[in-house]
């Protein structure tokens, strides 16, 4: 059963917010419900950072959060009408092409710094070349890990399916499996493989940042009714968003400690990995046509679609740039 959180809290928020306008209570707010590809990701951290600070109340809005696992469940959430607004990867966009009645309303993330492949910490594998063969995990077929994973074995000028994906689902799933030596590591959110590094379970061997060059990681999208009846609340969805990813960026020692507490970790790793993501997060959620082309390609070799999409068909450029 996928897990529903209630409205967002924070402990810390009165602090935060102190000096922000006063808003209207969250009871008489319009809740937008927001479903995330994975509860565990940095990269999502502007909901609860932004509600933490106060800015989703200035926004106008109150979220409601579904912890989903992986893409398929965001575009099944998106399909279904449980979820307004999704947050997931750039190659998402390919199941828009195959019927789900949504679109791609703004960039939100470009290379993806904010992914590592992990191995064991005395593993043999100590290049990339060393993965010729190894099993890796991944959350699923066609999901943006699998294809990062990929991408690997296509720089070392591989076949295809060299590297063995295993799909997993869950990320404490990939971690259980590395330790059994199920799978020789697995692909996942750069905060899980810091963490895992810092307690000497894992070691990280890619920063997939450095790997894949413009690409747009991740993607906001939402249901097409939604977009075409509730505007208002798409723009505001958007500016909350933005804001909350500037105030990452002017306020980092809140940021860590925010974090760090939701996603359980060190402030060591939490510190590291907001690093790697203030790379990646747009500022105002413009699309790139080199990035969505790039996409555009993944759906194909990821075996979404068979031909490639105009990805402009796939996506709305009325609310972009966001300007805050």
């Amino acid at each position: 059963m996928i897990a529903r959180s209630s409205l967002l809290a924070a402990g810390a928020a009165g602090a935060l917010a102190a000096a922000l306008p006063r808003a209207m209570r969250a009871a008489d707010l319009p809740v937008v419900r927001v479903g995330k590809a994975q509860a565990i990701s940095a990269t999502f951290l502007p909901l609860d950072i932004g509600e933490a600070a106060g800015i989703w109340k200035q926004a106008g809005i109150a979220l409601e959060i579904e912890n989903l696992r992986g893409d398929v469940q965001v575009q099944q959430g998106l399909t279904a009408g449980s979820i307004d607004v999704g947050l997931g990867s750039g190659p998402g966009l390919g199941f828009l092409a195959k019927g789900v009645p949504a679109l791609g309303i703004a960039a939100l993330a470009s290379e993806p710094y904010n992914m590592v492949l992990v191995v064991p910490p005395a593993s043999t594998i100590r290049t990339v070349a060393d993965l010729r063969g190894k099993r890796i995990a991944v959350s699923g077929k066609g999901a943006l890990t699998d294809w990062l994973a990929q991408q690997l074995g296509e720089q070392q000028k591989w076949p295809a399916d060299t590297i063995v994906t295993v799909p997993l689902g869950d990320p404490k799933a990939y971690v259980a499996a590395m330790k059994t030596g199920n799978v020789d590591g697995f692909v996942a959110a750069a905060e899980l493989g810091y963490d895992l590094q810092d307690r000497g379970e894992g070691r990280i061997l890619v920063n997939f940042g450095t790997v894949v060059r413009d690409f747009n990681t991740h993607i906001i999208f939402a249901r097409t009714d939604f977009v075409n009846g509730h505007p208002d609340l798409v723009q505001k969805f958007l500016r909350g968003w933005f804001t909350s990813v500037a105030y990452m960026r002017s306020h980092r020692a809140e940021a860590v400690a925010i974090g760090a507490k939701v996603e359980g970790l060190g402030p060591n790793a939490m510190s590291e990995t907001l690093d790697a993501i203030m790379r990646m997060m747009s500022k105002d959620g413009s699309f790139d046509q080199r990035s969505l082309d790039h996409v555009a390609r993944s759906f194909v070799e990821l075996g979404i679609l068979d031909t490639q999409p105009n990805p402009h068909d796939l996506i709305t450029t009325k609310f972009v740039p966001v300007r805050i």
